[in-house]
């Protein structure tokens, strides 16, 4: 197999895949129809709810769902071989990503861009409301948490990728200005792309400076700066510092994998990888579970995210300018990310298997497997680092795509350069999401507790927002601040994908209520029954394999107590969603709601 069959074979399937299917889901599902005012434009208060122009949107939405899942997962997942986690990756995001992330944005859309658990609450009752908002708030905590613990690795110690993330921040708030000021996109967007390019390029020159030394921060240092960065992102207007942020690195995002898409054809590496590894069964060194149900457990995003469920339904449906945008954000925005993940299971196995299990998994590990490297000294000593025993997949991609370009001679000299430069797009990367899903947390807590004391729930009310956001920011800062990428990392997987289950559930909730043909609401329910089965014994098979197994490497009571929690939250919802279907598929359909915002 080699790396260009892949990739012209995904981007005709999900090229193809938009044209129809997500059509379909706009035209004969959903039935959008511009006629009627967005919440952007009924709510607008130039803080949270701002018309925003489509491209703009769809730069912060994919900016905010492309987060570690798509670089992390499928890299993780190769373990397995290319095989399982490229068919996960189309059919999931096809039927199930594309799905989940349109009918979320229509849901919240239709309530006023309230957040999921408003929305269930409104669509299902107070108890499914309630469950929801609670689940949303354990997922989310752990989530921001898990994607920081990437950050925090890929720039501990690296004043380079420090700098050149750090200097994104004040030439964002510039184009933000700019463009609230003028009006010139085009104008805003150039200015800011190429002052980035500068920044990033400026990075090497810093190191060996008083500015280096100042930037080179160890892990304990960085667990503090984030929450304290995420707090001000997701107080500060949206339009000041989060969605340009979002759209700029959005442009350097797809340019990366635009280069690594060219290079894949110019080069068009062969894959030495099998199509199945020897450990579908489990027993691996990265992934102790078996390929079902693991391979849609660690591909997250990319294929199918619940986190997408908290973009979706927290900043992205206040910037809707029009409703038919919907089919670009959402169904659109999931097919390129889905390319996103497919370049990355790409980049690790055109690795030699015994380079990439090296790299990903630890020395001890890896003298068990009986496999001796191939590449990997050479790769080594042109990187200037050592690559052993990087375990997290962030360093594979960057050794996978440096690999790659490696192969045109004069390449060679640059291998360091290019590397530090994957390191530091993975960092801008992640925290875009981060950025967002800080915000999302607010609104969750603003929701949550607004019920207790009332003006909470105004997300224009100063003290509010920064009573929400501080709070947001300790809850995952403590995780981030206390626990390991292990601990972490471990319970965002199963995390993850009920809360997409909880996203399908709403979604086939208001699709039955709204269509004109009950079959419609088929094209939830079938990647909700697969999902929904999936996460449930994934994590029963931690609870019981890893979590309360003492002798296990992962071994926690905690883990196993807020996965048991979850799971019972997500199981109370389905219950109240499964009465809530049975009386609405026994109403007559003339009293059905029909579309609209209330």
């Amino acid at each position: 197999m080699n790396a260009v069959t892949i990739v012209i074979g995904s981007i005709c399937i999900l090229m193809i895949a938009y044209r129809l299917y997500g059509t379909f889901m706009a035209a004969k599902v959903l039935k959008l129809d511009d006629s009627k005012p967005t919440p952007a434009h009924a709510l607008n208060d130039g803080k949270d709810y701002v018309p925003s122009n489509k491209w703009v949107t769809f730069g912060h939405h994919f900016a905010a769902i492309a987060a570690a899942g798509p670089l992390v997962g499928p890299i993780l997942a190769a373990q397995f071989g290319y095989l399982p986690g490229l068919i996960w990756l189309l059919v999931g995001a096809v039927i199930g990503g594309a799905v989940h992330d349109m009918v979320v944005l229509f849901a919240s859309m239709r309530k006023e861009g309230k957040s999921l658990s408003e929305v269930a609450k409104e669509e299902l009752g107070p108890v499914a409301g309630f469950c929801t908002g609670l689940a949303m708030l354990f997922i989310i905590t752990i989530t921001m948490a898990g994607l920081s613990m990437v950050v925090l690795h890929a720039l501990e110690n690296n004043p380079w990728g420090t700098f050149a993330v750090a200097i994104t921040i004040p030439i964002a708030i510039g184009v933000g200005l700019f463009h609230k000021k003028t009006g010139n996109l085009k104008l805003a967007t150039t200015v800011g792309f190429i002052l980035m390019m500068i920044g990033v390029f400026a990075g090497p020159y810093i190191q060996g400076t008083v500015l280096g030394d100042w930037l080179t921060l160890d892990a304990s240092t960085l667990a503090v700066i984030l929450p304290i960065y995420a707090f001000f992102a997701a107080a500060l207007p949206v339009w000041l510092l989060l969605a340009p942020r979002d759209y700029l690195s959005s442009f350097m995002k797809i340019g990366v994998f635009i280069a690594l898409i060219i290079g894949v054809f110019v080069i068009n590496p062969a894959i030495p990888f099998p199509a199945v590894t020897e450990f579908i069964n489990g027993g691996g060194p990265i992934l102790a579970g078996p390929v079902w149900p693991f391979i849609s457990i660690t591909i997250a995003c990319g294929a199918i995210s619940g986190f997408h469920a908290f973009v979706g339904s927290g900043t992205t449906p206040k910037m809707i300018n029009r409703w038919s945008d919907i089919k670009s954000v959402g169904f659109g925005a999931m097919l390129v990310e889905c390319i996103v993940a497919i370049m990355a299971l790409i980049a690790a196995t055109a690795l030699q298997p015994a380079d990439y299990f090296a790299i990903n998994s630890t020395p001890e590990v890896f003298k068990t497997l009986g496999m001796e490297v191939v590449h990997l000294p050479e790769l080594a000593q042109q990187i200037g680092l050592d690559l052993e025993g990087r375990t997290g997949g962030a360093v594979t991609l960057a050794v996978g795509m440096t690999y790659i370009f490696t192969q045109i001679p004069w390449f060679e000299n640059l291998a360091a350069f290019f590397f530090q430069f994957v390191i530091m797009f993975e960092a801008v990367f992640i925290l875009t999401a981060i950025d967002a899903g800080t915000r999302v947390s607010r609104y969750l807590i603003q929701d949550f507790f607004g019920e207790i004391y009332k003006p909470l729930k105004r997300v224009d009310w100063v003290p509010g927002a920064i009573f929400a956001s501080a709070l947001a920011c300790f809850m995952w800062g403590y995780l981030l601040f206390s626990g390991d990428i292990g601990s972490v990392w471990a319970l965002f997987g199963v995390s993850n994908q009920l809360m997409a289950s909880i996203g399908l559930i709403i979604g086939a909730t208001v699709i039955l209520k709204i269509a004109d043909k009950r079959w419609y609401v088929l094209t939830c329910l079938v990647p909700l029954a697969y999902l929904f089965i999936t996460v449930n014994y994934a994590g029963f098979w931690m609870i019981k394999n890893v979590y309360l197994n003492e002798a296990a490497k992962g071994y926690s009571v905690l883990n196993a107590a807020l996965s048991i929690i979850m799971l019972v939250l997500g199981i109370i919802i389905m219950i109240s969603a499964i009465k809530k279907w049975t009386q609405m598929w026994n109403t007559p359909r003339p009293i059905l709601e029909k579309v609209s915002v209330t």
